[in-house]
């Protein structure tokens, strides 16, 4: 099983590490992020998947479904940051929905969310 390489291509852009860090990249795996990360910042998680199987033979590719979620001090902040995300892993990628905007009751931070799909080769 290889994971996406969502990491590597999103922070590869300019446009997404000026918006979410560079020392550190705040771009974390779910369950990785620090309790309370300076900035704004992402997590993302697998949230579904399957290998491609054949009749004969081994599945050549994966499809992955990923869930990516932005926080930020400002709504515009985590759109910005989300949209750059979305760009940044949109020729690698396809954004297959939106989730909704919400904002933290605890943390008051705001919440841009989005699904996307992405096949990796074995």
């Amino acid at each position: 099983m290889k994971y996406p390489p969502i990491f590597q291509v999103a922070t590869a852009d300019p446009a997404v590490r000026a918006l979410i860090g560079e020392s550190p990249v705040r771009f974390f795996l779910f369950g990785m992020a620090p309790e309370k990360p300076a900035g704004t910042y992402c997590v993302w998680q697998v949230i579904n998947g399957s290998p491609d199987n054949y009749l004969a033979g081994r599945p050549d590719v994966e499809a992955y479904g990923l869930q990516v979620d932005v926080y930020a001090t400002t709504a515009a902040g985590a759109r910005a940051a989300g949209q750059a995300i979305e760009y940044a892993i949109e020729l690698a990628a396809r954004v297959t929905s939106y989730n909704g905007e919400t904002r933290d009751t605890e943390s008051m931070l705001y919440r841009y969310s989005f699904d996307v799909d992405w096949i990796v080769q074995r």
